[in-house]
């Protein structure tokens, strides 16, 4: 444990990353960086990030903000109905491809503490509107696991909590979330 300990502060310095610089798909994401200067660099959001381009939504997510975004990974389109992913990144679906987007986007900073606090208020569950206009409902599944469920119940995990940008943070989602 000590060596793992040591090795971690040796790359923190080397790399020049920061107690809040969090790796995602192995790749630093910096807190000084915009949503989607991070994103870029993931390996794991190849396909989140090209569904961003296709929708337009680029400038959106690096503006001011802030933004929490819940970004599902690869596997998670690769989960979806075959067919689904390119039907979507087709121009005459960009604003289908907009909703499901901003669907994994709420205005604000919700950091694992934030949304925790949220559910304790509302007696276990928090229910947030997201950009698209719809909601997004939040569970505690156990001491430091929040759930996240769509409209139609479907449920993702938070695999990745609190990647902080300079306008708003990322939480890293194992499901793509439908409206």
């Amino acid at each position: 444990m000590k060596n793992l300990t040591l090795l971690t502060l040796l790359l923190t310095f080397s790399l020049g990353l920061s107690a809040q610089t969090v790796l995602v798909g192995g790749e630093a994401m910096f807190p000084k960086k915009d949503i989607v200067s991070n994103a870029v660099n993931s390996p794991d959001h190849t396909t989140l990030v090209a569904a961003v381009k296709a929708a337009g939504l680029v400038e959106t997510l690096q503006g001011e903000g802030p933004f929490t975004v819940f970004a599902p990974v690869n596997d998670a389109f690769e989960n979806l109905p075959e067919g689904t992913v390119p039907a979507l990144l087709k121009p005459e679906a960009k604003a289908k491809l907009q909703a499901v987007l901003t669907y994994h986007v709420i205005a604000g900073n919700y950091d694992f503490k934030a949304l925790a606090k949220a559910i304790k208020k509302g007696g276990g569950k928090a229910t947030l509107k997201t950009v698209q206009g719809a909601e997004l409902t939040f569970m505690m599944n156990g001491p430091h696991n929040i759930v996240v469920a769509d409209a139609s119940g479907d449920i993702a995990n938070i695999s990745t909590y609190d990647v902080y940008q300079k306008n708003g943070v990322i939480q890293v989602i194992d499901r793509v979330l439908l409206p």
